[in-house]
């Protein structure tokens, strides 16, 4: 982009790049900020590589340029070569629908891929379940190294042993988890709930049981899967009492233990605001007044991160079909 700026004897002002991002959406911190700085008059011109790296919706395409357009601000592609001409303007829209029309395309290709790996119970990228490995077809098989570990945690939690003993034990032992340095409670806890230990295959909504080979006997699995919800309903143990109110109702987010109450004595007998009603009424308003405000980034931050999780999915699973593209490189 520098070089064709030079060529062009153009000066650039700012750079706005939402990084594995698809331009199939608006939703771009970085486009909206470009748009907003346009209003600005802080610059004439937007360069972009290619029309489909501006937008490849037509609407948005549309839209989009008519702002910039009474702000001044003229789009420029690098690689295509678009005139102000009248029969230019028939030229552009047809390059837009093209580039609409392949991310169409390429989308339905990709889910297709994706599909038909699925019911074939392939791997369809991302992480390696622990446990597992992929071999050159690209099937789940067990690993030696680590598959004894996950039978070793659904055995121990069948016999008794707590999520967190049977944590400390494993760090004892120096034994690594798949990602970190050393075993957590969530990693434990996701260890004995995923189905696949038991050789249910699971991808999107295309479930096979016996897709895949099994580390943990049925048995043991279910075993440990009527444990763990017979925890999760479980009274509340330790100190709590019927005055709580979330009692049996409130979980750990962690281990998902039933959390339990507990309270002392006060010279100023401030715990007796607890029990006032009018108290109670003006703390749960100002609760869910304060749960109604609904953050204006959160959600675009949310969108953004799926489009990038999906964007590495679909680049990976690109790379392992043998796709080789200036982007994939």
């Amino acid at each position: 982009m520098q070089r064709v700026c030079r060529e062009k004897g153009i000066k650039i002002l700012n750079t706005y790049i939402d990084r594995a991002l698809s331009a199939k959406t608006d939703n771009r911190l970085e486009f909206q900020r470009m748009i907003k700085d346009a209003s600005k008059g802080l610059f004439d011109a937007v360069l972009v590589w290619k029309l489909d790296r501006f937008a490849r919706n037509r609407y948005d395409s549309a839209h989009y340029k008519n702002i910039l357009r009474k702000s001044g601000v003229k789009v420029m592609s690098a690689k295509e070569v678009i005139s102000d001409g009248p029969e230019d303007i028939i030229l552009e829209s047809m390059l837009e629908g093209f580039d609409e029309y392949y991310s169409a395309e390429l989308s339905e290709k990709v889910k297709r891929g994706l599909t038909e790996n699925a019911l074939k119970c392939k791997c369809n990228g991302g992480y390696i379940t622990y446990g597992y490995s992929i071999d050159e077809n690209r099937y789940f098989v067990i690993n030696p190294s680590t598959a004894p570990v996950v039978l070793d945690i659904f055995t121990q939690y069948s016999e008794g042993n707590k999520v967190k003993d049977i944590v400390d034990l494993l760090n004892e032992q120096g034994v690594l988890p798949l990602k970190g340095k050393r075993f957590t409670i969530n990693i434990v806890t996701n260890i004995l709930r995923n189905r696949r230990y038991m050789g249910e295959y699971r991808f999107g909504d295309i479930v096979v049981p016996g897709g895949m080979p099994a580390i943990v006997p049925i048995e043991i699995f279910e075993k440990v899967a009527n444990r763990m919800e017979m925890n999760k309903r479980a009274p509340a143990r330790y100190k709590a009492d019927d005055r709580y109110i979330l009692t049996t109702k409130l979980f750990c987010g962690k281990c998902e233990a039933i959390m339990a109450g507990e309270s002392g004595t006060s010279k100023t007998e401030r715990n007796k605001m607890l029990f006032d009603d009018k108290f109670v009424d003006y703390i749960v308003d100002t609760l869910f007044e304060m749960q109604s405000r609904e953050s204006s980034t959160i959600p675009v931050l949310q969108e953004q991160l799926g489009q990038a999780e999906k964007a590495i999915e679909n680049m990976l699973n690109a790379i392992q079909q043998g796709v080789f593209t200036s982007s994939t490189k």
